[in-house]
C-alpha cells in the first residue's frame, strides 16, 4: 500500500517545524531557570481571595474612638428587685450626666405599681426629661439568685444601649458599665469622665482568673436548671444528678460580676459572629453564679480581646474571708478605706444608709434628691436650690479629687508590672 502522504513532503514539513521547535525548548529552559532562581508567590489559603468567603471576615465590631477625641460616654445599666425602686433613684441621681445613657431595671418579683411610679417619677423630673437618657425596663426579667438569669437582664440592656438613634439613648457611647441598687458612686461623673477620656476605648474593666480552684467542683461540673428561665415565679436553682466535665473547647475563667465593657467588646457578645459568645452563654446557662464567668471566659478566650482587659472591677468591696463570696454591708466606718482604694464604685450598701449620706456630702457634693453638680450644671445654688436644674454645656468638665484618686488607680492597673502579666492568666 502507497503512503497518502508522499516521502519529500515529510521531510518538508520536519525541517519547516525545527526551527519554531529550537525555539520553544530555548524559551522554556529559561523560563525554568528563571522560575527556579526567582520563584513567584502562590496564592495562599489565607489569600484575601479566599479569606473573603468567611463569614467572620465580613462582620467586625465598630472601631472604638481614639482616645481624646470626643469626651466618652458611659452607658449605665443599674438593676434592682422588689422594693429598691427608691434606691434605684438614688443611685441614678448620684451617678447622673447629660451625657451618659441609662436603663433601670426593676426585676420580675417587683410589682408593676413600682415600675410605673419609678418611670412617673423619673419623666416628671425636668432635667432627666429634658435630656431624655434614661429609660426603664418594662417587660422585667426574673432575675435568680446564683442562676444565669442575671447574664440575661445584662445581655438584654447591652443589646438595648445598641438599638436606636442617639436622643433616644441609643447607639452614641462608649463603655457600658452594670451596677446595683447596692452599689455607690465614690467619684463624681465629671471625675469618672475626665479620666476615661484619656484611655484607648477598647480596654475592658473585669475581675478574671483562670484560677478557679474550688470553682471546678463547686460550679463547673454540677449542671443546674434555673427555673427563673421558664417560670413567673422566682425560685432557687435545683442540681441535676449528673456532673459533666470541664470544658475543652475553651478554657474557663471567674471573676467579680461587676464590670465596665467596652463598646466593640459588647458588639461581639450580642452579634458573636464567630458564635464563641453564643457557644459559651448555652454553657453557662446550667452553671451556679454564671455571671462570675460569662463575660470573662469570653474576652479571655476570644483572640481580638483578650489583650484588652484589665484585671479590676472598678469597685470597693469588703468581703467575707474566706470564701469571698458575701460582701460586708458597708458602714460611715468603712468610709475612709473606701476612699482609700481609689475606686470610683462601692458595694454593698443597706438602702438610705447613714454612710451615703456622708459620701453625698463629703464626695459628691449632692443635695437629697439631686443630680451630683458638674460643670455641666448652669443653674445656682441660691437659697437651696438645685444648681442642675439648668443644663448647660456637657463638655465642660470641673473634676475635683476624685479625679486625682481615679486617675491614681488607673495609672497603677496600665503599668508594666500590672496591665499585660495579669491578662487572661
Amino acid at each position: 500500500m502507497k503512503p497518502l502522504i508522499p516521502q519529500s513532503l515529510h521531510a518538508a514539513v520536519d525541517r519547516r517545524w525545527l526551527l519554531p521547535l529550537a525555539v520553544g525548548s530555548a524559551l522554556s529552559l529559561l523560563l525554568l531557570v528563571a522560575l527556579t532562581t526567582f520563584p513567584l508567590p502562590l496564592p495562599s489559603s489565607s489569600s484575601s481571595a479566599a479569606s473573603a468567603l468567611f463569614v467572620e471576615h465580613k462582620l467586625a465590631p465598630t472601631p472604638p474612638s481614639p482616645a481624646g477625641a470626643e469626651l466618652p460616654r458611659i452607658a449605665f445599666l443599674i438593676s434592682g428587685s422588689a422594693r429598691d425602686a427608691s434606691a434605684l433613684r438614688r443611685v441614678l441621681l448620684a451617678l447622673y450626666h447629660p451625657r451618659n445613657r441609662y436603663i433601670l431595671h426593676l426585676d420580675a418579683e417587683a410589682p408593676d405599681s413600682d415600675r410605673r411610679d419609678l418611670a412617673a417619677g423619673l419623666a416628671a423630673h425636668p432635667v432627666l426629661a429634658s435630656a431624655a437618657n434614661v429609660r426603664v425596663v418594662d417587660r422585667a426579667n426574673l432575675i435568680t439568685y446564683r442562676g444565669p438569669t442575671m447574664v440575661a437582664n445584662t445581655l438584654h440592656a447591652a443589646a438595648a444601649f445598641l438599638w436606636g438613634h442617639a436622643g433616644a439613648g441609643g447607639s452614641d457611647w462608649d463603655w457600658f458599665i452594670n451596677l446595683s441598687a447596692s452599689d455607690y458612686p465614690l467619684v463624681t461623673q465629671d471625675d469618672l469622665i475626665h479620666v476615661f477620656s484619656k484611655l484607648p476605648r477598647d480596654l475592658n474593666f473585669i475581675d478574671h482568673t483562670s484560677d478557679i480552684g474550688w470553682k471546678e467542683f463547686q460550679r463547673a461540673k454540677p449542671v443546674i436548671i434555673d427555673p427563673g428561665l421558664y417560670m413567673k415565679k422566682k425560685a432557687d436553682v435545683f442540681w441535676i444528678p449528673q456532673r459533666r466535665s470541664v470544658p475543652t473547647a475553651f478554657k474557663l475563667f471567674t471573676g467579680s460580676a461587676w464590670m465596665a465593657l467596652s463598646r466593640p467588646f459588647v458588639e461581639y457578645c450580642i452579634w458573636g459572629w464567630d458564635n464563641l459568645p453564643r457557644t459559651v452563654l448555652m454553657y453557662y446557662s446550667n452553671f451556679i453564679s454564671s455571671p462570675e464567668g460569662y463575660f470573662h471566659t469570653v474576652v479571655c478566650n476570644a483572640e481580638e480581646f483578650k489583650n484588652t482587659t484589665v484585671n479590676h472591677d472598678l469597685h470597693y468591696i469588703s468581703w467575707d474571708n474566706p470564701p469571698k463570696q458575701h460582701p460586708h454591708y458597708l458602714t460611715v466606718e468603712d468610709l475612709d478605706r473606701m476612699v482609700a482604694s481609689d475606686a470610683p464604685f462601692a458595694r454593698k450598701f443597706h438602702a438610705d444608709d447613714p454612710v451615703l449620706d456622708k459620701i453625698d456630702e463629703e464626695i459628691l457634693s449632692r443635695g437629697a434628691d439631686m443630680p451630683t453638680p458638674g460643670g455641666w450644671c448652669a443653674g445656682t445654688r441660691e437659697n437651696g436650690s438645685d444648681p442642675c436644674s439648668v443644663i448647660g454645656d456637657t463638655s465642660l468638665l470641673r473634676p475635683g479629687r476624685g479625679a486625682v484618686r481615679l486617675q491614681r488607680l488607673i495609672t497603677s492597673l496600665l503599668s508594666e508590672e500590672k496591665f499585660h502579666p495579669r491578662q487572661c492568666k
